[in-house]
């Protein structure tokens, strides 16, 4: 997951309107599974940013998107992390790069 951007202000909210027996049902599965509405959200949104493959796959299921453009879209993506893998750092790699130039210059 990439790291989080943290600027500017906690001041945008995210509206839609639902009926009140369906906020009811969310209101109570959410407490039955200890969380809040503000917590479920953001990570739903979160891992949708960060391209999570679960969420990406229900998102392709109920997109309005054509079945051509779905898999395009899908094949690019694998294309994407291939690349990604063979040519990329993994966060890991990165953590030790940095790790090692502090070991060299710990003055940096």
């Amino acid at each position: 997951m990439p790291p989080e951007i943290d600027y500017g202000k906690l001041t945008k909210r995210i509206v839609f309107t639902e009926n009140d027996h369906r906020h009811a049902q969310l209101v109570l599965k959410l407490k039955h599974d200890g969380m809040k509405q503000s917590q479920f959200f953001r990570s739903i949104i979160t891992a949708y940013l960060s391209g999570d493959e679960r969420i990406q796959s229900y998102i392709d299921e109920v997109s309005s998107l054509s079945k051509d453009r779905k898999a395009k879209s899908k094949k690019l993506r694998t294309s994407g992390e291939q690349k990604v893998r063979d040519f990329g750092f993994t966060d890991g790699e990165i953590d030790n790069i940095f790790d090692l130039i502090e070991e060299e210059h710990p003055e940096l």
